[in-house]
């Protein structure tokens, strides 16, 4: 019979042997995805082609927005494939979706469908969600495995090969990890010889639980609260050591909880660590909102220990805040 429909994959073909003299013919059901899908063609002036899902409790509660492209060819010597634009839309009856094609075929043609999408449109509203995983969603499945192996090898110490010497103590890390995350690192285990045959490394300015912050950041497990606790230490970290992407994370962070108790020293570390947009804000909260007022005693002590370049640009920034207008 060539009413049945050949399925693979998201894939559907229908062979029509004969058309003769009828002018409606309709497919079998053929399952794609969780829909029965049907196909019809009629002949009039135009071939008209339509694709709909079967009539049945899933495709009433959850109806299919398809997107997918049709294709027909004929089984004789000219094989020139009638092909459509790329569709799609919500299908719920047959009235949704037709093709016409200015042509009638004689003797044998193929009907094929390519599925390229399928979603659930939900009957409240709302985006519609797809059935099968797109590449974001397996991207982010195997970001979550990779991150759960990631946090294994660290807190377990599976197969570490080097120790970390801090101010208060020890930890264990993986060497491809740390020269994947910083150059100096990389350079360090690549010349120094020390560390190199010994795989031990000296980061005596940062206490045990400091650093293993930031091994936490390395390795994709860090938590926001151990970020927030130890972002001053990750600073001087990731300057030391040119972890670009943590530094610009902790100069967002600092920008973000400016007050009066902390702008000084927040100005110093973006002198110290040349970070200008946190420079700028610190100066912007001192003298365009007036706050340097609210500071006055610990500015005089600023002033005596402060770095002359430094207070040179502050002068400046005096110079613009206070220009008549």
């Amino acid at each position: 019979m060539d009413s049945k429909v050949e399925t693979i994959s998201r894939l559907a073909q229908w062979r029509i042997d004969t058309f003769g003299p009828s002018t409606y013919k309709r497919s079998d059901p053929f399952k794609i995805g969780i829909w029965n899908w049907i196909l019809s063609i009629e002949k009039n002036r135009y071939m008209y082609i339509r694709l709909f899902p079967e009539l049945s409790r899933v495709s009433k509660e959850q109806p299919p927005v398809a997107r997918f492209v049709l294709r027909v060819t004929t089984t004789g010597t000219n094989r020139k494939p009638y092909i459509s634009p790329i569709h799609e839309r919500l299908l719920r009856t047959s009235d949704d979706f037709v093709w016409p094609i200015d042509t009638t075929f004689q003797g044998r043609f193929v009907i094929h469908v390519e599925f390229l999408d399928l979603k659930i449109c939900p009957l409240n509203g709302g985006e519609a969600n797809p059935i099968w995983p797109s590449d974001g969603v397996m991207q982010s499945l195997a970001t979550q495995s990779t991150l759960r192996c990631l946090s294994r090898m660290l807190f377990e110490g599976i197969h570490a090969d080097v120790i970390i010497n801090t101010a208060d103590g020890t930890v264990r890390s993986h060497k491809a990890i740390l020269s994947a995350s910083s150059p100096v690192f990389h350079r360090m285990f690549l010349h120094n010889l020390r560390e190199r045959e010994s795989s031990t490394i000296d980061i005596e300015d940062m206490s045990t639980e400091s650093c293993t912050a930031l091994l936490s950041y390395l390795y994709g497990t860090m938590k926001q609260e151990d970020f927030w606790k130890h972002r001053l230490a990750l600073l001087g970290a990731a300057d030391k050591y040119d972890i670009a992407d943590l530094k610009d994370a902790c100069e967002e962070s600092l920008l973000e909880d400016i007050n009066a108790g902390n702008v000084l020293e927040r100005l110093q570390e973006a002198w110290l660590y040349q970070l200008n947009k946190l420079k700028k804000g610190c100066l912007m909260y001192l003298f365009d909102f007036g706050k340097i007022y609210d500071i006055k005693d610990e500015i005089s002590n600023f002033f005596r220990q402060a770095d002359r370049e430094l207070l040179v640009e502050m002068f400046q920034e005096v110079l613009t805040a206070w220009k008549p207008a």
